[in-house]
């Protein structure tokens, strides 16, 4: 029943991800099928290509797709195109393996035949070749195509939108009706694209291959319903299509806001979008969602983005590699002046809220050890297990510098990203695990957070980062940012990251609710 209300409440947005995923998904599969055939005819005829090839797309096959597409994020940028490429590459291998084994299945007798009547190489092959090895290509047509469905749902890893961004969202919040609403809808495309290159797989396999226990003319009666059904189909892609479709209003004030892959950057990304579009004549683009602190770094660096909030402690030893300092005004200092220079980016003035980093455990697990801050663990960290996200264990200022300052031994890191690492402390995988300051599934799981006693952690204000093209451009975005910046507290943002981590509330809707009540719009 709750899972019913939250697809009524949110049926707007799975609709128009759905619809998204579905044109994503097309694109995909039509290139596969444009690039993947002729190739696979081409090494047919070639033979000296064909172990190359194969070998090639096997390897790719066997490549981690989210290392794939991390790979290539550098050279084309973030959104839709990277996911589309990765999903290409993966859908290659079984399209091109069929149509080179259908068309070297065919017997010699029968190519031979053909050129006894006087037959040209082009005439075997589009008479004779593709005819007979169609339905071979359709059924790797079919298995790419429904791979493709479910591997598109990474493209919401880097802002390309589809089904993939319920999912991932609900993994990071531990919301199970969100995963639900990503995952439902594409199980049910996945059987709905099944289908439909199975009635083309039927319909491309000759007549006489079909008929065992039916006659001709029932065969015939069933492919004309099927041709109907095809067209049906084919018509209400070709209308999802029509509906993405982004008609312009005129209107060349633009820019795009991004944001990282967890609650509170979502919340941050929807909260600034919005007040910029009340408060002037620029269109917003959203890129929300977007990844890791590195991906959206070099997100804006390209050009791909404009402006984005981070943290300072981020920017000072993840991006320009110095090591940890709790001098805040040092640490603000310097990333204001080496961004403009280094990266001709503008750091705004800071946000009232620090969102730094913490270790937090179970209520239990600190009455146990009499655990309040970083120190009291270190007597016991050999009995203990911590999951820091990965980005948390890759940091300077994460768990390598955080050993060596307090001489901690932990007895075993499970690095796991995102919400998953709060499941496994409650579920006692785990006893520790890093947190930000704001979180609000802190306050969801009712976790003791450990005094920082050696002040290790430096700052991490919120600062909105801009490209200097774009703040020359738009000037009124600086004065906007510092305003909105006043509102932002710890608690006010703990709570806003309470109310989509426990609530179930989307990060757009508790942004909008925020500036209202605030009379920012």
């Amino acid at each position: 029943m709750e899972f019913l209300d939250y697809i009524i409440q949110n049926k707007e947005q799975i609709i128009s991800l759905f619809l998204e995923h579905i044109e994503l998904t097309f694109i995909a599969v039509l290139l596969s099928i444009l690039i993947g055939v002729p190739i696979g005819i081409l090494i047919s005829y070639v033979k000296k290509l064909d172990k190359p090839v194969l070998g090639l797309s096997s390897v790719i096959q066997a490549v981690p797709s989210m290392a794939l597409l991390g790979f290539l994020i550098p050279f084309v940028g973030i959104g839709t195109i990277p996911a589309i490429i990765v999903v290409i590459l993966y859908s290659l291998l079984p399209i091109i393996k069929n149509t080179y084994t259908g068309i070297n299945g065919i017997s010699e007798t029968m190519i031979e035949s053909a050129k006894g009547i006087g037959l040209t190489k082009s005439q075997i092959l589009f008479k004779i070749q593709i005819p007979q090895t169609l339905p071979v290509i359709m059924a790797g047509i079919r298995i790419s195509a429904v791979s493709a469905v479910g591997l598109m749902t990474m493209s919401a890893f880097i802002g390309g939108g589809g089904l993939g961004y319920l999912i991932f969202s609900g993994i990071r919040t531990v919301n199970n009706y969100q995963i639900l609403a990503g995952a439902i809808p594409a199980c049910i495309l996945a059987l709905i694209v099944d289908y439909f290159f199975g009635l083309i797989e039927k319909l491309v396999t000759p007549i006489s291959l079909q008929m065992k226990d039916r006659s001709k003319e029932e065969i015939i009666q069933k492919r004309k319903r099927q041709k109907v059904m095809l067209v049906i189909i084919l018509i209400l892609v070709g209308l999802v299509f029509f509906s993405q479709v982004k008609f312009s209003d005129g209107n060349t004030k633009n820019i795009t806001v991004s944001g990282k892959d967890f609650t509170e950057q979502n919340i941050l990304c929807e909260m600034v979008s919005d007040y910029i579009e009340a408060n002037t004549d620029i269109k917003v683009n959203r890129q929300c969602n977007l990844g890791g602190a590195q991906v959206v770094f070099s997100a804006i660096q390209r050009g791909d983005i404009d402006l984005y909030v981070d943290y300072l402690g981020t920017d000072y030893t993840d991006i320009l590699k110095y090591s940890p300092i709790s001098d805040v005004d040092k640490v603000y200092d310097t990333v204001k002046k080496e961004f403009n220079s280094k990266y001709d980016l503008a750091v705004l003035k800071q946000m009232s809220f620090n969102n730094t980093y913490a270790l937090a455990v179970r209520p239990d697990t600190a009455s146990k050890y009499n655990l309040k801050t970083i120190s009291d663990i270190v007597p016991y960290s050999k009995e203990l297990k911590i999951s820091p996200t990965l980005e948390f264990v890759n940091r300077e200022d994460g768990l390598a510098g955080l050993n060596k300052v307090y001489g901690l031994n932990f007895a075993d890191v499970i690095a796991i990203d995102g919400s998953p690492r709060y499941t496994a402390l409650i579920n006692d995988n785990s006893q520790v695990i890093d947190a930000f300051t704001t979180d609000g599934l802190l306050r969801k799981f009712g976790l003791i957070v450990l005094e920082d006693d050696k002040n290790f952690f430096p700052p991490y204000y919120a600062v909105p980062i801009i490209r200097n093209e774009v703040l020359d451009k738009y000037p009124e975005l600086e004065e906007l940012m510092n305003k909105i910046g006043v509102y932002l507290t710890n608690e006010s943002v703990q709570e806003l990251n309470y109310e989509v981590d426990e609530l179930g509330k989307n990060p757009e809707v508790v942004a909008n609710e925020f500036l209202k009540k605030n009379k920012l719009i």
